[in-house]
C-alpha cells in the first residue's frame, strides 16, 4: 500500500469535506493508496491549530508557502476563496507536488492558462473540484448517452438555483466581491452547471447571456471566515456588491446541440436545486441533485401506452456502485460524491492517467465564463475560445 502525505490550504468548510473524502475513500475503494494528513494551512496559528485538531492533520501552519516548501508533501489541497488560486497552484506545480484545487479554478481565463501551463510544464496530476458530475446517477446518465440509449443529442437545459443569500441581510462574504470570487452566481455555482455540459453534452461553443445584481450592497462581515448565509441583524456597515446575483444564457454546444443555463443564489425555497434535461433523437434524461438517488429516463421505443419518465434509482449495479452502498436509493449524500472525487484522484495517480476534471477543463469553463460576462455587457452572442478538450 502506497502512501502520500497531503498538505490542505485551507481550513474552512470545503476543508472538513476534503479531509472526510481523505479518511473515507480507502474505506470503500481499494486504490492502493493511503492518504496522511500531514500538515494545515489557515490564516492565523490560531486557526490553523484548530482545523488541525478537528480534522486530523498532523501539523499545522500559518504560512501556505510553508506548504509548498515541506518536501515530505507529495500533494497540495487548494480548499482557498478563488483569488488565491493561482499563486498557490503554479507554485505546488514548480515544487513538483500533484494537486487537487477547488472550484472555479480562478477568477478568469487568463488565471486559468497560467494555471494550466505550470502543472503541464511540471508534468504533476491534477484536478479541479466539479464533485456534482461524481454523483453516481450523472455517471449512469453519461453511460447512457456513450451507449447510445438518447441518440444525438439535440438540446440541453440546466439550473442551478440556492436561496441563500435571497436575505439582504447575509453579510458581505467574499463570494460577493470581484477581487476575491471573479464573479458571483456564474462561479460560484453556474460552473458546476458548465462542467456538467460540458461533461455530458460537448463544449460549449457560444454564448447569449444576461446577468442582474439584485442586492447592490451587504452588511460587512466581521473576522475573515466565510460567513455564508447567516444572517447579520444589527445596524453596521455595508459594502458594495460588484458581481451578478443571477445570470440566465442560451448555449450553441461544439456537437450542434442548443441549451439554456441559469443560476441564481436568490430563489426562496431552491436550497441545491441542481438540475439538467437532456433530450436526444430517441429519449431523455433528467437529473436533480436534491434527489440525487435518482435519474429519470425515458425511451422513444417505449410503446406507446407506456412511454413516460421512469425513475432508476443508483445502486450497486451502476457506476461506482461497487464501492458504495449496497442497495439502491439507499442514500447517496454531499459527502459520498466527495469521496468518489478523492477516489477518482487516487486512482488516476495509481494508474498514472489523467485527473478528470483536470486543469484543462477547469480552463474551458473559465473560458465560457468570460465569454457570458462579455455577452451580458455587450449584449450580444460571444464565442468562447476553441482551446478543446481531450
Amino acid at each position: 500500500m502506497r502512501k502520500l502525505k497531503v498538505g490542505m490550504i485551507g481550513g474552512g468548510f470545503m476543508a472538513k469535506a476534503h479531509s472526510l473524502a481523505m479518511t473515507a475513500a480507502p474505506m470503500f475503494f481499494d486504490d492502493g493508496i493511503i492518504l496522511e494528513k500531514y500538515k494545515i494551512a489557515d490564516v492565523s496559528l490560531e486557526s490553523a491549530k484548530a482545523a488541525a485538531h478537528k480534522l486530523g492533520f498532523t501539523s499545522y501552519t500559518d504560512s501556505w508557502q510553508e506548504i509548498i516548501d515541506d518536501k515530505e508533501i507529495d500533494i497540495v489541497d487548494i480548499v482557498t476563496p478563488n483569488h488565491l488560486h493561482e499563486e498557490m497552484a503554479v507554485a505546488a506545480a514548480e515544487a513538483g507536488k500533484h494537486i487537487i484545487c477547488e472550484k472555479p479554478l480562478g477568477r478568469n481565463s487568463e488565471e486559468t492558462r497560467r494555471m494550466l501551463e505550470a502543472v503541464e510544464r511540471a508534468g504533476v496530476k491534477h484536478q479541479v473540484a466539479f464533485n456534482y458530475r461524481k454523483t453516481p446517477a450523472v455517471e449512469l446518465a453519461k453511460k447512457y448517452i456513450e451507449d447510445g440509449e438518447i441518440g444525438r443529442i439535440l438540446s440541453f437545459r440546466g439550473t442551478y438555483l440556492q436561496d441563500w443569500s435571497a436575505n439582504p441581510d447575509s453579510p458581505l462574504s467574499w463570494r460577493f466581491q470581484e477581487s476575491s470570487a471573479g464573479s458571483g452566481a456564474l462561479g460560484d455555482i453556474g460552473t458546476h452547471v458548465i462542467d456538467l455540459a460540458h461533461y455530458l453534452v460537448s463544449d460549449i461553443e457560444q454564448v447569449m447571456a444576461m446577468t442582474k445584481t439584485w442586492v447592490k450592497e451587504r452588511p460587512i462581515q466581521g473576522g475573515v471566515a466565510d460567513s455564508l448565509g447567516k444572517i447579520k441583524t444589527d445596524s453596521c456597515k455595508k459594502g458594495l456588491v460588484d458581481v451578478d446575483d443571477q445570470l440566465i444564457t442560451l448555449l450553441r454546444f461544439e456537437n450542434g446541440a442548443v441549451g439554456s443555463l441559469e443560476a441564481t443564489r436568490n430563489a426562496w425555497g431552491r436550497h441545491n436545486y441542481l438540475t439538467f434535461e437532456i433530450h436526444g433523437e430517441k429519449g431523455s434524461l433528467y437529473f436533480n441533485y436534491e434527489r440525487r438517488d435518482e435519474l429519470q429516463v425515458c425511451f422513444s421505443e417505449d410503446p406507446d401506452d407506456r412511454r413516460g419518465y421512469k425513475t432508476i434509482y443508483t445502486g450497486a449495479a451502476h457506476p461506482y456502485g461497487d464501492g458504495l452502498w449496497p442497495i439502491p436509493g439507499l442514500g447517496i449524500g454531499y459527502s459520498e460524491v466527495k469521496m468518489v472525487e478523492m477516489h477518482d484522484f487516487l486512482k488516476a495517480l495509481q494508474q498514472d492517467t489523467t485527473c478528470q476534471p483536470s486543469f484543462l477543463e477547469g480552463h474551458r469553463i473559465s473560458e465560457v465564463c468570460d465569454a457570458i460576462l462579455r455577452s451580458a455587457a455587450n449584449n450580444q452572442w460571444e464565442i468562447t475560445k476553441s482551446l478543446s478538450i481531450k
